[in-house]
């Protein structure tokens, strides 16, 4: 039997087809303790999975919040950074990290479900089904242990019976030897001999008895209880450790399987970073800013050496009061600059190429709310055409306020969108002859015999010098009232400044502030003062009508007599 365990063992080492019920016969209490930490170790490794998971979660909240963070809020002014490239690419990527955040999430989720909940109900069981077999292992144990004691027990009794009836016996001898002793007590020392032979004749029965049994537990014990428990306890074990290596191999796959969505989420952060044109996000600029404006004219030449000629009190006035309009005009560019522009319903503070673009943006807004009321009028309609004919359905009459509520509302839309194609097809208007009087004044720029332009002193589209645009109400009376205080006392005993031109009025102005004058689309009127570069022109209407126009607003028609320059347009 020995040299079967030794063969056993060597097969054991070459082959690892071992069993713990022959390899380990004697190792019960190991066998134990290393099933207790293969229980430990499998809790260990489940607690490591849930921390896993738990990062993942805070991974995923930390990103989705940082992603919600940074997204466009509705309504606010980061809407008009989303017109360029790099702005919608970055709110490409934070979509895309968001489902990035979401992929984490599903690694949390079924690390949860496929290894966490599965190795935590699969260790409960285990420790069920390990305490059950070294509850019969120990069973067992008891019982070779109390078969051994019985054997010893036996074994002890038959020792002292023997010693007994040795005794008995060599008391028999010498009463039987002595001569002195009766006959009776011969006989009676000889029955007690016989008894105490045969209470060891009994004594070595049982225990030869209780030997053959404790042989035969024995050898049950050691090769069939112990290696069918041990049998039993190796199984479990290998399934434990092949739950951990399966849970292992879920590990891993569970994070693959998010790979291909990880990879789709990169790819389109990638197109996000691809789709970004810096000429794309430029022309964006010029969509953004453009004024549609012209740049201003040249400076005109303001020939200082004709005063030479005129008499002393006369050169002095003119110098004096050229001296005040220059002091004028250096007060009113720094007030042009702090223009800021105030809003209006048909976006007149705007420039004009801008204001076109936010009248065709509420034009299609507008449209669009039009078209939603009707498809809701249409859809009221059919139902009321339902009811009409199946009553038991609705009441048809009960849809009339809501249909009259929409046709108001339609009403309403409608008045506004013709309201604002009309300001869109005036701004147009106005843009399209703007650009045909671009392209005039470009061709005749310069005349055949190269004399200097005469241009619009700066006056064109209502600029300054340094090109800001005064179109605001609250600007324009600052301008008006600082000449007007400035040149009141200039002019008040002065006799009617001289006809230097023409004009007419492009567009109509009402001239509401003080040293204003109002004029009709088309009128004519008389100039007596150029634009300065404020960008006002001074003309008159008849002898006691005179005032400042905005220089835009005009089409100047200059006496070349009267500047010694061309008329320009």
């Amino acid at each position: 039997m020995h040299s079967n365990r030794g063969l056993s063992r060597r097969n054991c080492l070459e082959t690892m087809n071992c069993s713990w019920g022959t390899e380990l016969w004697d190792q019960f209490d190991n066998l134990e303790k290393h099933t207790q930490w293969g229980i430990e170790f499998l809790e260990r490794y489940t607690k490591f999975v849930k921390e896993r998971s738990e990062i993942e979660l805070s991974y995923a909240k930390q990103i989705r919040n940082l992603s919600k963070k940074y997204q466009l809020k509705k309504n606010s002014k980061e809407e008009e950074e989303y017109k360029y490239t790099s702005c919608r690419a970055f709110l490409m990527t934070l979509n895309e990290l968001n489902d990035y955040a979401g992929q984490h999430e599903v690694i949390a989720e079924n690390l949860s479900s496929q290894i966490i909940t599965e190795l935590t109900r699969y260790t409960q069981e285990l420790k069920a089904e390990r305490k059950s077999h070294f509850h019969d292992g120990r069973r067992a144990q008891q019982h070779i242990e109390n078969s051994w004691k019985q054997l010893e027990s036996s074994k002890r009794r038959f020792e002292r019976d023997c010693k007994e009836a040795d005794r008995a016996q060599h008391y028999f001898d010498k009463m039987d030897a002595d001569i002195n002793v009766t006959k009776a007590d011969v006989e009676k020392a000889k029955q007690q001999a016989q008894i105490r032979h045969q209470i060891a004749e009994d004594s070595k029965n049982e225990y030869l008895t209780y030997l053959q049994k404790f042989n035969k537990d024995q050898h049950e014990h050691y090769y069939t209880l112990i290696p069918h428990i041990f049998q039993r306890i190796q199984e479990m074990e290998e399934r434990r450790v092949g739950r951990v290596r399966e849970s292992m191999r879920v590990y891993t796959e569970v994070e693959r399987k998010v790979l291909p969505i990880v990879s789709k989420c990169l790819d389109g952060m990638t197109k996000a970073a691809e789709s970004i044109e810096a000429k794309m996000d430029s022309k964006q600029v010029v969509e953004s800013y453009k004024s549609g404006f012209e740049p201003p004219g040249d400076v005109e030449f303001e020939d200082y050496s004709v005063s030479m000629k005129r008499a002393v009190s006369e050169s002095s006035f003119l110098n004096a009061r050229g001296e005040s309009r220059r002091r004028s005009r250096s007060k009113l560019w720094p007030l042009l600059k702090k223009n800021k522009g105030t809003g209006q319903e048909d976006y007149s503070h705007l420039p004009p190429e801008q204001r076109r673009k936010k009248l065709q943006a509420k034009l299609n807004d507008i449209n669009k709310d039009i078209q939603k009321e009707m498809d809701q009028r249409d859809a009221l309609t059919k139902m009321k055409d339902v009811y009409i004919k199946n009553p038991h359905l609705g009441d048809p009459d009960s849809i009339d306020p809501r249909l009259e509520e929409i046709t108001q509302s339609l009403e309403k839309l409608q008045f506004e969108a013709q309201k604002f194609e009309g300001w869109l097809t005036d701004v147009e208007r106005k843009l399209l002859e703007k650009g045909s009087e671009s392209q005039r004044r470009q061709s005749s720029h310069f005349d055949s015999q190269g004399n200097t332009p005469l241009t619009n002193n700066y006056g064109q589209n209502r600029e300054s010098p340094d090109g800001s645009y005064t179109e605001d109400p609250s600007t324009e009376t600052m301008q008006l009232k600082s000449r007007s205080t400035e040149f009141d006392d200039e002019f008040d005993d002065e006799e009617p400044l001289p006809t230097i031109g023409t004009c007419k009025a492009l567009y109509p102005f009402e001239g509401h502030n003080e040293g204003t004058i109002s004029m009709a689309e088309g009128e004519m009127l008389y100039v007596i003062e150029e634009d300065k570069g404020d960008g006002w022109t001074r003309v008159r209407r008849n002898e006691d009508e005179e005032g400042y126009v905005p220089t835009s607003y005009i089409k100047l028609f200059l006496d070349m007599n009267a500047k010694g320059a061309m008329t320009y347009i």
